[in-house]
């Protein structure tokens, strides 16, 4: 030890004047890259420092109760407004400041708490906590930084206890012991994210490397290999994989929620579906799941640089057990195109796009257009007289893919007017001559559908070669690539570099691609949308437009909207959406500002949102009854694969009570009777 730390006092000026500079020279090309490629670069001036300083002391300190207000007024006076002349100038030491104020605050966060842990807390204090629904000043004092750790814990321990029981006479009665309990519990958890963050290596220049960058648009981003490699993949059908899927229940913990039967999580046998896990490890590092964020655990479990996994694992009535796995390449069923046929007045086929994936580092060019091809082929085998395209919750992906898949529902003509950085125009045309498909299509979305799949919905919608329903997109119009900032390619930018027009000119930027039938979704009004970002692109439009002639009469689509939008209106299902979102609008959007720190009041707070859960749990099960089933060719796929039955009637089932899907078959029956 001695030898290490000589070492250390010896070479550690040197390290720090190369760390100090390392940052600048990353940023400096970063900009660079950004100045040279971007749509529309900005300059690095004070906007940009505002920016990135805001960002970063709102990521670091969110709750309020890390930096004392001394802190931050003097990290203000320094380089708020200094960020970028200091970058310029290459001098980063702002960020080793920022390390040390934050290692020292998270210290000084370890010390109390420890201390607070042997305290006794009293719970029968009239007091009030406040509620914040956006950043807030910094405001912690040296004289209150106790006392508002104090209130802290203590409300924190509240809301444990209040959703320890439905009988609020049994929570008084036991009140003592329940919160001596809950306390030990949240004063553990908020020092083990203590300790976590501790021993992290410092993350703080690739935060400020990722507000640079974000700062010209949201969508611009900074990427490491590792970072990269992970979003590369994330957009591919394939991919290595533990061979499971998880989601979080009501008391935040993460479940294991299903389980590829093809996958090294089945083939290992310990893991069943519904075990907890508490905790996760690569060959570096151990995560317990109460210490990280969920994007820290998220980024454990995908990255491919983690192969081998190891898991604790919580499953009641037994004792916790470790399970390590090596991942394997397996398709994701959760990230690729499949369809089913329903079969109503018409045969109608349904195809799930989740995203247009696309092979972007291989030689193999087959993707999500490919795909879909190949599920229509399957449904017309069927004779289907409708298409329902779903690209709800799609985020888009693969631009080419887009444009590959709207070829193949449009005869010939242009598609969309892409705008670059020297505000050159060049028309995208179709890039097949005739099509796959040419029967009535209808597109659901919703806020989620982003970028690719608004593109392709635009242009379908423009040629009134397809009727959207559905609530507003997310209103993304713009196009990014992913380039390395030098030879040595160990840092990347995906860089916006291009914006893109519907062929009327028209752009959905910021606003969305607008359905030709509005039809409720539940938490819509929540999701976040890209006029939401500070840094987006306003909505504009090009002077001018490309002639072409729509499929359909406009007046064909006016009836088919009549009647739907009546149909709409009607339904008990879509009027229990609307009423559902403005519960959780209220409950949300306009939370309480002052909440009275007593176990009553937490209670009835809790009662709330536990009773709003339940509610949108039952709603989902209402039941229609589709006659959904498999295309003649994938059931005779599944006689070859039966392993993937279990899947697939996972999905069937859901389909059989999809609403949405239920509209766009009417609004097909529709047509035809129309016609």
């Amino acid at each position: 030890m001695k030898k290490i730390l000589l070492v250390a006092l010896l070479v550690g000026g040197h390290l720090m004047a190369q760390n100090n500079a390392s940052p600048c020279k990353i940023l400096s090309k970063i900009n660079a890259l950004i100045q040279q490629e971007h749509v529309h670069p900005k300059p690095v001036d004070d906007s940009l420092s505002v920016f990135i300083f805001d960002n970063l002391i709102n990521d670091l300190d969110s709750g309020r109760n890390l930096f004392y207000k001394s802190e931050y007024d003097s990290l203000s006076k320094n380089y708020r407004l200094q960020i970028d002349n200091l970058v310029q100038k290459e001098d980063c030491q702002f960020i080793a400041t920022f390390e040390d104020i934050y290692q020292k605050a998270l210290l000084r966060n370890k010390l109390l708490l420890e201390k607070l842990n042997k305290d006794s807390l009293n719970f029968n204090t009239a007091d009030t906590i406040r509620m914040y629904k956006k950043a807030f000043p910094v405001y912690m004092t040296e004289k209150e930084f106790e006392k508002i750790w104090r209130k802290k814990i203590r409300f924190d321990v509240l809301n444990e206890v209040a959703a320890s029981s439905k009988n609020l006479d049994s929570i008084r009665i036991n009140l003592k012991s329940l919160t001596n309990y809950y306390k030990e519990i949240a004063i553990q958890n908020e020092l083990c994210k203590i300790s976590a963050q501790l021993k992290k290596k410092s993350t703080i220049s690739e935060k400020v490397y990722g507000f640079f960058c974000t700062y010209f648009d949201p969508h611009t981003n900074y990427f490491s290999v590792n970072s990269k490699s992970n979003f590369v993949s994330s957009l591919s059908k394939e991919k290595l994989s533990l061979g499971f899927l998880v989601s979080l229940n009501e008391k935040n913990q993460i479940i294991i929620d299903d389980i590829d039967p093809n996958g090294p999580a089945f083939k290992n046998g310990k893991l069943k579906k519904g075990d907890q896990i508490i905790s996760i490890a690569n060959e570096q590092e151990t995560l317990k799941v109460t210490c990280a964020s969920l994007e820290e655990i998220g980024d454990l479990i995908v990255s491919d640089a983690n192969k081998i996994i190891t898991l604790t694992i919580k499953r009641k009535g037994e004792k916790n057990f470790s399970v390590t796995l090596e991942k394997e390449v397996l398709k994701d069923e959760q990230n690729s195109v499949y369809s089913y046929l329903v079969e109503d007045k018409n045969k109608i086929g349904y195809i799930k796009i989740p995203s247009f994936y696309s092979n972007f580092e291989s030689n193999d060019k087959s993707g999500c257009a490919e795909d879909v091809g190949t599920e229509i082929v399957k449904l017309q085998n069927d004779d289907i007289d409708g298409l329902v395209i779903d690209l709800m919750d799609n985020g888009g992906g693969s631009m080419e893919e887009a444009i590959k898949l709207a070829g193949l529902f449009v005869h010939h003509g242009p598609i969309s007017i892409v705008v670059d950085k020297s505000q050159k125009q060049q028309i995208i045309q179709d890039p097949y001559r005739g099509y796959l498909y040419k029967g009535p299509v209808i597109i659901l979305v919703n806020g989620n559908t982003a970028s690719a799949s608004e593109f392709f919905a635009t242009i379908l919608q423009d040629y009134n070669r397809a009727m959207v329903i559905g609530s507003s997109t997310l209103g993304k119009a713009t196009m990014q690539t992913i380039l390395p900032t030098d030879s040595n390619e160990e840092n990347f930018v995906k860089v916006t570099i291009n914006k893109f027009y519907r062929i009327t000119g028209k752009s959905h930027q910021s606003i969305g691609v607008l359905p030709d039938v509005q039809v409720p979704v539940l938490y819509e009004s929540i999701i976040q949308k890209e006029r939401d970002y500070p840094t987006a692109f306003k909505n504009d439009v090009l002077p001018t437009s490309i002639p072409f002639t729509p499929y359909v009469k406009n007046k064909l689509i006016h009836h088919l909207t009549k009647n739907s939008q009546k149909r709409v209106t009607a339904s008990s299902y879509f009027n229990n959406v609307v009423s559902m979102n403005k519960r959780i609008d209220e409950l949300i959007k306009n939370p309480k500002t002052i909440i009275p720190m007593q176990i009553e009041t937490v209670f009835e707070e809790q009662k709330l949102v536990t009773t709003l859960w339940e509610s949108i749990n039952s709603f989902k099960d209402e039941s229609i009854s589709l006659n959904v089933k498999n295309s003649s060719f994938n059931e005779s796929l599944l006689k070859v694969y039966p392993s993937e039955r279990a899947f697939k009637e996972t999905q069937i089932l859901a389909l059989k009570n999809n609403h949405y899907l239920n509209e766009a078959i009417q609004i097909i029956n529709d047509y035809f009777v129309l016609k």
